[in-house]
């Protein structure tokens, strides 16, 4: 790959993890290194115990469990900033080191949209990644600069989730 392209999976359906995962397993499976940063999620699930198993992807993630966004108070929300920051910033730090030819950065949308990354930061490195480095962005409801960095936007779509029923994540499949 001589020139990296930005990907975004939005939506509100199921599968933008998962497609951004396949990818990850693509590309470790032809040699390249693969760094694959969440944020908003913090609980155990099943593709990290495969993931971290594969030579050539590493997993970048806090340590800390928030819980649900929406119902934190706004030290907590700032805790959470200042985690999701520093994680950025490694990674950033990470990539223009050349450490990674895929960056995916999980729920990155959903923590732009809550400001719970530095968004400067974030425009500034998509605009000046290294030539390289592909890089992948989930999400619901991308904003508008994102979507125009973006050379590849693939939306899910919600059509019936059996959480509509009030079926819970189930381990292996949704976690």
């Amino acid at each position: 790959m001589k020139k990296g392209l930005i990907h975004i999976y939005c939506g509100d359906g199921k599968g933008k993890t998962t497609a951004s995962l396949g990818l990850a397993v693509r590309c470790a499976g032809r040699g390249r290194r693969v760094l694959i940063v969440q944020f908003l999620k913090s609980q155990d699930t099943g593709e990290l115990h495969t993931l971290e198993k594969i030579p050539g992807i590493t997993f970048l993630r806090g340590e800390e469990s928030f819980g649900f966004y929406n119902q934190e108070t706004n030290e907590q929300k700032e805790q959470r900033r200042t985690v999701y920051n520093k994680i950025l910033q490694q990674a950033v730090s990470a990539c223009r080191e050349g450490q990674a030819d895929l960056l995916i950065l999980d729920e990155a949308v959903a923590s732009y949209n809550y400001d719970l990354i530095d968004r400067a930061l974030l425009l500034e490195f998509l605009r000046t990644k290294p030539e390289g480095l592909e890089v992948v962005l989930t999400g619901r409801g991308p904003a508008e600069e994102l979507l125009d960095l973006a050379d590849y936007v693939s939306e899910v779509k919600k059509v019936k989730h059996p959480y509509d029923k009030g079926i819970k994540a189930r381990l292996g499949i949704e976690r």
